[in-house]
């Protein structure tokens, strides 16, 4: 084990999207992650039955059969064992399977159990269905993504999902096992997708409350309103991202693209000129290819880069230099994030098919051989 985290154990419930990849976070930094998967072996909501699936990395799997009332004493038992708990079922879920929070912090009131929703555990929509797309537009989030004239567009799933979701869940988890090691108790944590879009919103907030963030689409500094802050297509239909908006950057942008003598430039933040200045870039930038444009603003002080697919991005070498994606069992992926000079984090392992681990982790609860030979003959784990 390596990492800050080292010798914390999580008990996950497996799940998709932004349950997982709290799991990820805290398996990433050195906590061991125990997922439980259905003893079924059929997928339902759990992960996908693959050792290239990146959210599920880095983990310990048990495969328990939890509609049997020995499967509800097996997991209580091990997340008895845990110091933090993650689950993203809908409110009341774990409750009617008697692995509710007040049944599991009697058993262990140091336990942290971390619960990820949508819409959270209480108000008007806490049971209803949803989708990233859903808990965004509810934030007040999602009405902000898009070019004016156009429809909102959500930025794949990454605001809901990750970053008010799992992000939120593993600080949160964070924060109270660092209470704890303080020596408070253990808690519950109800992480809500459409509280953390919020949170993330903080800054727009702000700026609207301050009168410089129009709710017009598109029609702000950061929102593509600007021709200083967007992205160009260059002449091979490949794309570049400029982001000059401190007045030094602006001005290291007209030098190099050849603007320094157009006044029109001048009136950076005239909005009223933003979107002939567009324009004029658009038609700009598609004179010469993404390579050309990059070498000439690669490294500099213009806030450049250019627009990387998913598999440029691996071999850029900035990339590389940093090792920002490692190789896992053959597959290019994202590296662990943050680093840390004193505990470093190390690679970790592929994901696990559900049931892997169940003898191993059965053993580390004190059960011989004969014990986990009942429990495989029952059913109760596979």
């Amino acid at each position: 084990m390596a990492g800050p985290l080292a010798g914390i154990r999580i008990v996950e419930f497996a799940g998709i999207g932004p349950g997982p990849f709290c799991g990820m976070m805290l398996a990433d930094h050195g906590a061991e992650v125990i997922r439980i998967d259905r003893a079924s072996g059929s997928r339902g909501g759990s992960t996908p039955l693959s050792t290239k699936d990146v959210l599920a990395r880095g983990r310990k799997s048990i495969a328990i059969n939890l509609k049997t009332a020995e499967g509800v004493a097996l997991a209580r038992k091990l997340c008895a064992s845990a110091d933090g708990l993650i689950e993203g079922f809908r409110p009341g879920v774990m409750e009617r399977l008697g692995l509710g929070p007040d049944e599991l912090l009697k058993d262990n009131p140091k336990l942290v159990y971390g619960r990820m929703t949508g819409w959270g555990q209480t108000g008007p929509y806490s049971h209803a269905a949803g989708h990233d797309i859903n808990y965004i537009a509810l934030a007040g989030a999602l009405a902000h993504y898009g070019r004016k004239g156009e429809k909102p567009t959500p930025p794949i799933n990454m605001v809901g999902d990750f970053g008010g979701g799992g992000m939120m869940l593993a600080f949160g988890m964070s924060s109270a096992l660092l209470s704890v090691a303080r020596g408070g108790e253990g808690q519950v944590i109800d992480c809500a997708m459409t509280d953390g879009t919020a949170a993330l919103m903080g800054m727009i907030h702000g700026m609207r409350n301050m009168g410089v963030w129009s709710e017009e689409l598109g029609a702000n500094m950061l929102d593509t309103g600007a021709h200083f802050y967007d992205t160009y297509e260059t002449a091979d239909g490949k794309f570049i991202s400029i982001g000059s908006i401190e007045p030094q950057f602006y001005a290291e942008l007209r030098r190099l693209a050849g603007l320094e003598d157009d006044a029109d430039f001048d009136a950076q933040h005239d909005r009223a000129a933003w979107g002939p200045l567009k324009d004029k870039l658009t038609a700009l930038f598609k004179s010469k290819s993404r390579d050309e444009w990059n070498a000439l603003m690669e490294h500099t002080d213009v806030c450049y880069a250019p627009v990387l697919t998913m598999s440029e991005a691996k071999e850029h070498p900035h990339n590389v230099a940093r090792g920002t994606f490692i190789e896992i069992a053959g597959d290019k992926q994202p590296a662990p994030a943050p680093r840390y000079s004193g505990t470093q984090t190390a690679t970790p392992a592929p994901a696990p098919l559900p049931g892997d681990d169940t003898d191993a982790i059965l053993e580390s609860l004190g059960m011989n051989d004969t014990d986990r030979a009942a429990l495989r003959d029952a059913g109760t784990v596979a």
